[in-house]
């Protein structure tokens, strides 16, 4: 894809106001489709939901923390990183503990607190669907060569860093 295209002649009568407003519902209609591929061939392929991978994906990260020591996280820094509330990660972590990809643990310092790791079973087939996944969303995306997936990251960063400032700054 060429990010450069040309515009259509009827979008440059429009006011920019109304171009940005169709920029946010393609932006919005893209994500989606990729979301909703990405879901079915989660649940196809590995039998998980898209926030189970999440969740996964978060625990990965934080696997081998400092100095190499699992670390785990608690449901409350769970949450906050997937933005969602405490309950639904709650009822993620509790399907993923059934099928002891997951486990919780109270730390001696607070037994009100769980702190949550992946079990070595939990790594491997995280690995095998990440793996996968990486996969889908590269063919998903192939349309755009190395420098227009650069350009597109930095501006959606830009555009992202901006709206959480409060303002656009790009």
């Amino acid at each position: 894809m060429t990010l450069a295209a040309k515009p259509r002649e009827r979008a440059a009568s429009r006011p920019i106001s109304k171009q940005r407003l169709r920029l946010w519902l393609r932006l919005l209609r893209a994500a989606r489709a990729i979301e909703a591929e990405l879901r079915e061939k989660l649940r196809k392929e590995f039998a998980i939901t898209l926030p189970q991978f999440d969740v996964m994906a978060a625990l990965a990260r934080q696997d081998g923390g400092k100095d190499g020591k699992e670390t785990g996280m608690n449901m409350t820094e769970l949450s906050r990183m997937l933005m969602v509330s405490n309950g639904n990660v709650t009822g993620i972590i509790d399907r993923l503990a059934a099928e002891k990809l997951v486990q919780r643990q109270a730390p001696a310092s607070d037994r009100r607190s769980f702190i949550v790791r992946l079990t070595p079973k939990g790594a491997a087939q995280f690995a095998i669907v990440a793996k996968a996944h990486e996969g889908w969303v590269d063919d998903l995306l192939a349309g755009f060569d190395a420098a227009e997936a650069e350009v597109l990251i930095e501006q959606l960063g830009d555009l992202a860093s901006g709206v959480r400032k409060g303002g656009v700054e790009l």
